[in-house]
Protein backbone atom coordinates (compact mmCIF):
# COMPACT_ATOMS: atom_id res chain seq x y z
CA UNK A 1 0.00 0.00 0.00
CA UNK A 2 2.85 2.29 0.92
CA UNK A 3 3.91 1.65 -2.38
CA UNK A 4 1.03 2.93 -4.16
CA UNK A 5 1.01 5.90 -2.43
CA UNK A 6 4.17 7.46 -3.01
CA UNK A 7 3.95 6.16 -6.62
CA UNK A 8 0.95 8.20 -6.88
CA UNK A 9 2.59 11.11 -5.06
CA UNK A 10 5.58 11.01 -7.88
CA UNK A 11 2.61 10.83 -10.72
CA UNK A 12 0.79 13.68 -9.48
CA UNK A 13 3.92 15.88 -8.39
CA UNK A 14 5.09 14.92 -11.89
CA UNK A 15 1.77 16.44 -13.25
CA UNK A 16 1.80 19.26 -11.78
CA UNK A 17 5.45 20.21 -12.60
CA UNK A 18 4.36 19.83 -16.16
CA UNK A 19 1.03 21.99 -15.51
CA UNK A 20 3.16 24.52 -14.15
CA UNK A 21 5.16 24.92 -16.95
CA UNK A 22 3.01 24.56 -19.98
CA UNK A 23 0.21 26.66 -18.44
CA UNK A 24 1.88 29.88 -18.75
CA UNK A 25 3.43 29.52 -22.55
CA UNK A 26 -0.65 27.82 -22.88
CA UNK A 27 -1.70 30.93 -21.35
CA UNK A 28 0.35 33.19 -23.48
CA UNK A 29 -0.43 31.31 -27.08
CA UNK A 30 -3.78 31.73 -25.93
CA UNK A 31 -3.48 35.22 -25.73
CA UNK A 32 -1.32 36.14 -28.57
CA UNK A 33 -4.40 34.60 -30.97
CA UNK A 34 -7.82 35.63 -29.52
CA UNK A 35 -6.43 39.32 -27.67
CA UNK A 36 -4.49 40.72 -30.08
CA UNK A 37 -3.17 44.02 -30.06
CA UNK A 38 -3.35 46.97 -32.81
CA UNK A 39 0.33 47.00 -33.86
CA UNK A 40 -0.02 50.00 -36.32
CA UNK A 41 -1.45 52.75 -34.53
CA UNK A 42 -0.21 55.98 -35.57
CA UNK A 43 -3.09 58.33 -36.26
CA UNK A 44 -1.10 59.55 -39.34
CA UNK A 45 -1.31 56.75 -42.02
CA UNK A 46 0.63 56.67 -45.42
CA UNK A 47 -2.36 58.19 -47.07
CA UNK A 48 -2.14 61.28 -44.84
CA UNK A 49 1.58 61.33 -44.92
CA UNK A 50 1.83 61.23 -48.19
CA UNK A 51 -1.12 64.50 -48.32
CA UNK A 52 1.21 65.90 -46.00
CA UNK A 53 3.88 65.91 -48.45
CA UNK A 54 1.93 67.28 -51.50
CA UNK A 55 0.82 70.00 -49.49
CA UNK A 56 3.94 70.51 -47.32
CA UNK A 57 7.02 72.19 -47.93
CA UNK A 58 7.88 71.71 -51.67
CA UNK A 59 11.43 69.90 -50.44
CA UNK A 60 9.99 67.19 -48.11
CA UNK A 61 8.16 65.43 -50.84
CA UNK A 62 11.99 65.59 -53.07
CA UNK A 63 13.70 64.62 -49.53
CA UNK A 64 11.45 61.56 -48.71
CA UNK A 65 10.66 60.20 -52.34
CA UNK A 66 13.17 61.85 -54.62
CA UNK A 67 11.07 63.50 -56.80
CA UNK A 68 8.89 67.18 -56.87
CA UNK A 69 5.49 67.31 -56.29
CA UNK A 70 4.37 68.03 -59.72
CA UNK A 71 6.92 65.17 -61.35
CA UNK A 72 5.45 62.50 -58.71
CA UNK A 73 1.68 63.88 -59.48
CA UNK A 74 2.53 63.90 -63.28
CA UNK A 75 4.21 60.30 -62.96
CA UNK A 76 0.46 59.35 -60.94
CA UNK A 77 -1.42 60.25 -64.04
CA UNK A 78 0.79 58.77 -66.84
CA UNK A 79 0.31 55.74 -64.32
CA UNK A 80 -3.00 55.82 -64.79
CA UNK A 81 -2.99 56.38 -68.70
CA UNK A 82 -1.24 53.54 -68.35
CA UNK A 83 -4.07 51.10 -66.65
CA UNK A 84 -2.70 51.39 -63.29
CA UNK A 85 -5.27 51.82 -60.54
CA UNK A 86 -6.11 52.12 -56.79
CA UNK A 87 -6.35 48.48 -55.15
CA UNK A 88 -9.10 48.29 -52.95
CA UNK A 89 -7.56 49.99 -49.99
CA UNK A 90 -5.00 51.72 -51.25
CA UNK A 91 -4.41 54.59 -53.77
CA UNK A 92 -1.96 54.50 -56.70
CA UNK A 93 -0.44 57.39 -54.73
CA UNK A 94 0.44 55.18 -51.57
CA UNK A 95 1.59 52.31 -53.77
CA UNK A 96 3.75 54.82 -55.80
CA UNK A 97 4.81 56.16 -52.46
CA UNK A 98 5.55 52.84 -50.74
CA UNK A 99 7.99 52.29 -54.05
CA UNK A 100 10.17 55.52 -54.24
CA UNK A 101 10.33 55.48 -50.01
CA UNK A 102 11.65 51.86 -50.17
CA UNK A 103 13.88 53.02 -53.53
CA UNK A 104 15.75 56.48 -51.53
CA UNK A 105 15.87 55.14 -48.14
CA UNK A 106 16.32 51.68 -48.35
CA UNK A 107 14.65 50.41 -45.40
CA UNK A 108 13.13 47.25 -44.31
CA UNK A 109 9.58 45.80 -45.16
CA UNK A 110 8.93 46.58 -41.38
CA UNK A 111 10.00 50.14 -41.31
CA UNK A 112 8.18 51.03 -44.20
CA UNK A 113 5.08 49.00 -42.83
CA UNK A 114 5.63 51.37 -39.89
CA UNK A 115 5.94 54.81 -41.62
CA UNK A 116 2.66 53.72 -44.03
CA UNK A 117 1.02 52.09 -41.49
CA UNK A 118 0.45 49.00 -43.07
CA UNK A 119 0.95 45.37 -42.55
CA UNK A 120 4.62 43.99 -43.91
CA UNK A 121 2.20 41.44 -46.15
CA UNK A 122 0.89 44.62 -48.11
CA UNK A 123 4.38 46.43 -47.84
CA UNK A 124 5.76 43.80 -49.61
CA UNK A 125 3.32 43.24 -52.33
CA UNK A 126 3.83 47.21 -53.34
CA UNK A 127 7.81 46.97 -52.82
CA UNK A 128 7.82 44.06 -55.01
CA UNK A 129 6.08 46.56 -57.57
CA UNK A 130 9.43 47.61 -58.63
CA UNK A 131 9.36 45.53 -61.77
CA UNK A 132 5.19 46.40 -61.63
CA UNK A 133 6.41 50.38 -62.06
CA UNK A 134 9.58 49.47 -64.07
CA UNK A 135 7.44 47.77 -66.92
Amino acid sequence: MQHNRHSTTKSFKSQLLLSLTVLPTLIQLIRSHLLKEPYHTSILTGQGWINELLDGHPNCIRTELGMKRDVFLALILKLHEMGYADSKYILLEEQLAIFLYASVTGLTVRHLGERFQRSNETISKYNSYNSYFLH
